[in-house]
């Protein structure tokens, strides 16, 4: 029997310093500033330097979690990554982490699913938080996007970002009404191939064929993704509130994966969500793919629009096709 109700206790964020405006990829690609706003949102975005990795964006981000909340690495029991963008296939940058911060009594592993992976993390967190076996859960989404972004691509190089989130998942007495109280998550393969990464993988191994067909780039079909996107997140973000008797008009906050302004703004109009529900951050921090949620709440939680008690609903989608959503009451 579940004795405990998992609660974020803490976030933070991290992300590169070197900044890529909408004028810089003017110089590069056929595109302009005004192209780059009306379609998605994005006036900026964050990316790696030369020998920066996704560990290293976790690991600052995690470090100023744990100096924020006076927490004691070692008593970190349990480290998931959500991330598509490892620094290596193995070891898992969970394993980077962990060593690098000092968290000798924690485990940890990676888990992909693309721009869902920070929810699928969390939910993965809250069961094990629930179990009432694990008291300190670091649960990270974090993508480093830019290098496997084809600069001769005009719709795929404007779009994502480098960035990473952390929160610290820790177990309430289970009679609280504050923490995650449900989540629902959703898998539709039939989606493979209009969002994915081609080569690299056990199936196309890298050779030089897979390099000249610029086969390590992520490759988007991007009508179809976004129409499925909507779908997709209005339809799981109803679901979530009917299962728990609630109507969109009861969440205080919705944080939308920040895939696409447009893509925020048409679920914002099915759910009939007034614009401060809605937290964005996609103009500064473009697509961070398993970033954007944990980033973005982050962001919401230090200008003040989650507080304690709050009604937040957590909604995202990513390539596979991936859907996740999270109900939970703020907890801090």
């Amino acid at each position: 029997m579940t004795q405990f109700r998992s609660t974020i206790t803490a976030t933070e964020s991290f992300f590169p310093t070197k900044i890529v405006t909408n004028a810089d990829l003017e110089k590069k690609v056929d595109t302009s500033d005004e192209w780059i706003r009306t379609r998605t949102g994005i006036q900026q975005r964050h990316n790696v330097k030369k020998g920066q990795a996704a560990s290293h964006l976790c690991i600052e981000a995690v470090e100023k979690l744990l100096k924020k909340t006076k927490t004691n690495p070692q008593d970190i029991d349990l480290v998931i990554v959500g991330t598509i963008s490892p620094d290596t296939f193995f070891p898992s940058t969970a394993c980077r982490i962990i060593d690098a911060v000092g968290a000798k009594n924690a485990w940890g592993f990676d888990l992909s699913a693309a721009c869902s992976g920070y929810i699928y993390s969390l939910t993965v967190a809250d069961q094990f938080v629930r179990s009432g076996r694990y008291k300190k859960v670091l649960t990270i989404g974090v993508d480093v996007m830019s290098p496997i972004l084809d600069p001769q691509d005009r719709n795929t190089c404007i779009i994502f970002g480098d960035g990473c989130g952390v929160t610290l998942v820790e177990p309430e007495p289970r009679d609280t009404e504050l923490g995650i109280i449900d989540h629902l998550c959703f898998v539709d393969g039939a989606g493979i191939d209009l969002l994915h990464m081609p080569a690299g993988g056990s199936l196309n191994p890298t050779n030089e064929e897979t390099l000249q067909e610029r086969m390590h780039y992520l490759k988007q079909d991007g009508k179809n993704v976004f129409k499925h996107a909507v779908t997709a997140m209005a339809n799981l973000s109803e679901s979530i509130l009917e299962k728990n008797h609630l109507k969109a008009s009861d969440i205080d906050v919705f944080i939308p994966h920040q895939a696409n302004i447009r893509i925020i703004e048409s679920v914002q109009k099915k759910l009939k969500l007034k614009d401060n529900q809605v937290a964005i951050n996609i103009d500064t921090r473009a697509n961070t793919t398993a970033g954007t949620i944990p980033t973005c709440m982050d962001m919401a939680q230090k200008n003040g629009q989650l507080e304690k008690g709050k009604l937040v609903l957590l909604t995202t989608f990513g390539a596979g096709f991936t859907a996740g959503s999270i109900l939970m009451r703020w907890s801090y």
